[in-house]
């Protein structure tokens, strides 16, 4: 990407480096990047995909003289050129995935009330039918530029997508099993599916990248007094990462033990004791023992 980079300065050389500018620069810089991806994974050469993507940009100076003047926009809030509205379309598909999931889950769960007479089969549909539009939400949403984010990649965005739906389809079996509306067995696939979900979340959290834009960065990096470790420090959004996948293994297979020999009435108790571990592990890695304190212990230890 060094070659993007430079061509991108040559381009705004001369231009004077305004707030509006730089936003306007990074935007910019987060699209080409995206274009020579694509370029390259087409099978064009790193120099040729980036000279390509800066023609297709078209006129530096013409975007630039189409932002606001200096001074305008408050500076608590977005620059003007960075608001964003909701796609029309987006916000139809929205709605239509959030109708869809609440019939779901409404007819599922007045079947598994014995309000309505449906067939196990049935009842598990509706909960993988639940789960594919809230799936969707998620991940068409995040695949959506923002006011304050880029777009994430479609790849990213689908596994988001992934890990939310077999993460509800695993709740929605255990709610089932629960109800004794399908064989207790099924809690090996409501296991499977959430601790698969879990496990996916994680993944896609700990290799995350910045998503903000520059504008964000600039107001976070003045007025923010309160640092994220995990984005200070993604060794740590690793390792917890890692822990988390661990907890919630123990967890589940706890539970399934306990479920086939002590029964319900004490199996979800391992499901309490793996969320309030997940939670005392966040907490540790969140706020860590300072360095102050440490110092001050040594002398004693002399």
């Amino acid at each position: 990407m060094t070659t993007i980079h430079r061509l991108l300065d040559d381009a705004f050389a001369g231009i004077e480096p305004t707030p509006d500018v730089l936003d306007l620069k990074e935007e910019i810089r987060a699209n080409l990047e995206a274009r020579v991806a694509e370029l390259e994974a087409s099978g064009t050469a790193s120099d040729v995909a980036a000279q390509r993507a800066i023609r297709e940009l078209g006129d530096i100076r013409e975007l630039v003289s189409e932002l606001p003047a200096a001074g305008s926009g408050s500076p608590w809030g977005p620059p003007s050129t960075e608001v964003v509205r909701p796609k029309p379309a987006f916000v139809a598909r929205v709605v239509l995935a959030s109708a869809i999931s609440a019939l779901a889950l409404l007819v599922a769960t007045l079947g598994a009330l014995d309000v309505l007479p449906l067939p196990g089969g049935l009842l598990v549909g509706m909960v993988g039918l639940a789960a594919a539009a809230i799936g969707w939400i998620v991940g068409d949403s995040l695949a959506q530029e923002t006011t304050t984010n880029h777009p994430m990649p479609e790849r990213r965005a689908g596994g988001y997508y992934l890990a939310t739906s077999i993460t509800v389809i695993g709740l929605g079996l255990a709610a089932l099993v629960f109800a004794d509306e399908i064989p207790v067995w099924c809690t090996i696939f409501a296991g499977l599916g959430f601790v698969g979900g879990i496990a996916l979340f994680a993944y896609l959290g700990a290799t995350q990248t910045n998503r903000h834009k520059a504008w964000v960065l600039r107001h976070t990096e003045q007025y923010s007094e309160i640092g994220d470790r995990f984005s200070e420090d993604p060794a740590s959004a690793a390792r917890f990462g890692i822990y988390t996948v661990a907890i919630w293994i123990v967890a589940i297979t706890t539970f399934l033990v306990l479920s086939f020999t002590v029964g319900w009435a004490w199996s979800w108790l391992a499901l309490v004791a793996g969320l309030v571990t997940m939670f005392i592990v966040l907490a540790r890695m969140l706020f860590p023992a300072s360095k102050a304190s440490s110092s001050q212990e040594q002398p004693s230890k002399k």
